[in-house]
């Protein structure tokens, strides 16, 4: 009855009877899985037709078949649930989210794109929209999880949509942690290729390098341009970010060719360089590389460890 009544031309009964329908969805204690898929299938029909009768106030109807169709899902983990079809037709529910000023509208939307797979082509065409809920996003905890998992899952959609500058200002909003994550290889690249194309990459915050630098240390060996390298190191030093310097240099010996082993150049005058102004960062540095030799059977670089040596040598004499 619902279908036919949205695929052709509703009667205000019928108008009255698919609102009334899903007034009592929403009444629910649990949705049953079907009702995700059947409410989903609604709003393609809706999204199709809503120009012939733009009186039945199709935009609310469309928010409460997402809302009762994904709000009470469990968005702490990436849902596998039924299968939903996407259509070209979803595409309309972007202006209507976004249009409504409704937040948790907006993670119901993101619940339906994330599902399963996701649908990478659907959360490319909101990009732009949920970058500019930046300040919002972090007030609903539901909203801030699935908006990390639409950048999983897109990877650098987003950036390449709104550009990195402005990525990296939301996800300084965002405040992501490792519980965040489904997939952390993707976000040791994501975080990598972020720093690496930023013109300024000192604004990403703090935690963003320890995250980099603790997730680098847990997985395999990255790779990263020398030029790169080099460039970011400078960037840090002359913004004074010692702490993020810190992080930096333990990224970029992880990160080394295993044939390599630098006993001069920038990485060695930059560590040296960290030490006088931080000579805690020792610490942290020889953790760091020492999960990762553990982890994975990795080498440490002979120069790191005399870089070390001198420092800890150093530190004696100014004890005594």
């Amino acid at each position: 009855m619902v279908l036919s009544a949205i695929n052709g031309i509703p009667t205000p009964n019928q108008h009255r009877s698919v609102r009334a329908i899903l007034s009592d969805f929403l009444k629910l204690e649990t949705a049953p899985e079907c009702l995700t898929k059947i409410t989903y299938e609604w709003c393609s029909a809706i999204c199709k037709n809503r120009g012939s009768f733009w009186y039945w106030d199709p935009e609310g109807v469309l928010l409460r078949c997402l809302e009762s169709g994904f709000r009470r899902l469990d968005f702490r983990r990436q849902y596998r649930g039924p299968t939903i079809i996407h259509t070209e037709h979803h595409r309309g529910l972007v202006d209507v989210v976004f249009g409504s000023d409704k937040i948790e509208v907006v993670a119901d939307l993101l619940q339906a794109w994330t599902m399963g797979g996701g649908s990478y082509v659907l959360l490319s065409l909101c990009a732009r929209r949920l970058v500019g809920l930046q300040n919002q996003v972090p007030s609903s905890p539901r909203l801030r999880r699935l908006a990390i998992r639409s950048v999983e899952l897109t990877k650098y959609a987003i950036p390449k949509e709104v550009g990195v500058d402005r990525f990296i200002e939301f996800l300084n909003h965002l405040h992501v942690t490792t519980e965040d994550m489904d997939t952390w290889h993707i976000w040791v690249e994501l975080l990598l290729g972020t720093i690496q194309s930023s013109e300024a990459p000192q604004h990403l915050s703090h935690p963003y390098w320890e995250l980099l630098a603790e997730l680098v240390a847990s997985s395999s060996r990255e790779k990263i341009d020398p030029t790169n390298g080099l460039r970011i190191t400078t960037s840090l030093v002359g913004a004074e970010e010692w702490s993020k310097l810190e992080c930096w240099m333990g990224i970029r010996w992880m990160a080394l060719p295993e044939d390599a082993d630098p006993t001069e150049g920038d990485l060695c005058h930059s560590m040296t360089l960290l030490f006088r102004r931080r000579p805690g960062a020792i610490q942290k540095l020889e953790q760091w590389m020492e999960r990762w030799r553990w982890g994975y059977s990795n080498r440490v670089p002979e120069s790191f460890q005399q870089l070390c040596k001198q420092v800890h040598e150093a530190a004696k004499q100014d004890a005594s």
